[in-house]
């Protein structure tokens, strides 16, 4: 399950933060759906302030004008619009925005702050700071006479009630139901709920929360471990039994710095299935104490920065003391760690190892696109109608995972 957008959101939930308190009235466009080829998918977001600026983006450029008009007139309207570019049509709308994927692209604009009673903003900001999974259910299309309308939403995280302005009690019913399998299983998708008087299609919206690195090892080689890894909108904590290594001088952009021993590592970090960490404190008595505790942790991805050798040799290790190392442990230590990109400085070595992360949790093996067969983006099949009352009838459409 890959955390994708999270830079991008935070910046944008930072400008938004500055800009309210100066009465600066903005949009918030998303994509809501996308069939075919397009260069961003469901999820991607834009601020559009009324003076112009923007910050995040809904496609490769080719969009973003035409999106910075429509909200222009959306917060004259102060209502929301879907607007739906069509790649596929082969009318002047290829050439007019320059399209370059063959594919149709949904986008919801709306004015912000919102006249509704579901601050979605606020909700995102909490499920990055918290760093919990949420939902963002979104209606972005409503055909017939209904209690509901293009921008009614639900969202909720955890065991908590949901929140939400859909005026169709029947309808909310469905969609938390949805939303509840989506927060389970990770995964967005497009729901179609057929309606006695009509219809509404829903973006039903995984929030990942930012991806959580344990860097061990505070050399100067990790400084840009974590430097790229804050790029990307990770949350970054640095570990190293030695004070003057842990420092906020050499890692300005670190989340947290923690100075301790390997057998205080799990009181002092939370370790788990969602957790990323990279061993890299080229001392191996110290790494062989790490890995009896991280081993049994379950983490997501564990590399060992070093020698495929060095690595046997410390799983071996960790083995002839007991430590259990089943298949399925073994699958997620990556030793050497890295993609082999003949990486040789500590710049290069810091980009496969972050590339690496970034293809396991999207479950890919990392090579060549050109290469690739099938489509770029992973797409699901989902049971797509839903009826809301009476008969349920099946049809099929896209769920993207993210």
């Amino acid at each position: 399950m890959a955390r994708r957008n999270v830079n991008e959101l935070q910046s944008i939930i930072g400008a938004y933060g500055v800009m309210v308190p100066r009465g600066v009235p903005m949009a918030l466009a998303t994509v809501v759906n996308v069939a075919g080829s397009a260069y961003r998918r469901p999820g991607a977001r834009m601020l559009i302030a009324a003076d112009g600026r923007t910050v995040g983006s809904v496609s490769g450029g080719c969009l973003e004008r035409d999106v910075l008009n429509h909200a222009q007139r959306v917060l004259q309207s102060n209502e929301p619009k879907v607007v739906t570019y069509d790649a596929m049509s082969g009318d002047d709308i290829v050439w007019e925005f320059n399209l370059g994927c063959h594919g149709i692209v949904d986008v919801l604009i709306e004015p912000l702050p919102t006249k509704r009673s579901v601050d979605l903003l606020a909700f995102l900001a909490d499920c990055l700071s918290l760093r919990q999974r949420g939902v963002v259910a979104t209606l972005f299309g409503v055909e017939g006479t209904m209690k509901v309308t293009v921008g009614n939403r639900m969202m909720l995280s955890g065991q908590k009630p949901a929140i939400h302005d859909i005026g169709h009690d029947d309808l909310a019913e469905a969609i938390e139901r949805d939303s509840r399998r989506a927060l389970a299983g990770g995964c967005s998708t497009i729901k179609r709920y057929k309606l006695a008087a009509g219809y509404v299609l829903v973006f039903i919206e995984v929030v990942q929360p930012p991806v959580p690195l344990v860097v061990f090892g505070a050399g100067y080689d990790a400084v840009p471990v974590v430097r790229l890894a804050k790029e990307l909108g990770w949350h970054v904590t640095v570990v190293d039994p030695r004070p003057g290594h842990a420092i906020r001088t050499r890692f300005p952009l670190a989340d947290a710095l923690i100075v301790c021993r390997p057998d205080e590592v799990c009181a002092r970090i939370a370790l788990d299935a969602d957790t990323v960490a990279v061993v890299m404190t080229h001392h191996f008595l110290h790494d062989a104490e790490l890995l009896r505790v991280l081993v049994p942790s379950g983490l997501r991805y564990l590399g060992l920065l070093g020698s495929r050798q060095r690595a046997q040799r410390l799983l071996d290790g960790v083995q002839n003391q007991g430590v259990v190392l089943s298949q399925i442990r073994l699958s997620q230590i990556y030793g050497p760690m890295g993609l082999d990109i003949g990486a040789d400085t500590p710049d290069e070595i810091a980009l496969a190892v972050i590339a690496e992360i970034q293809a396991v949790l999207t479950g890919r093996l990392g090579g060549m696109l050109r290469t690739r067969e099938g489509p770029l983006h992973e797409e699901r099949r989902d049971a797509d109608v839903i009826t809301v009352s009476g008969t349920t009838q099946g049809a099929l459409s896209c769920g993207y995972a993210y």
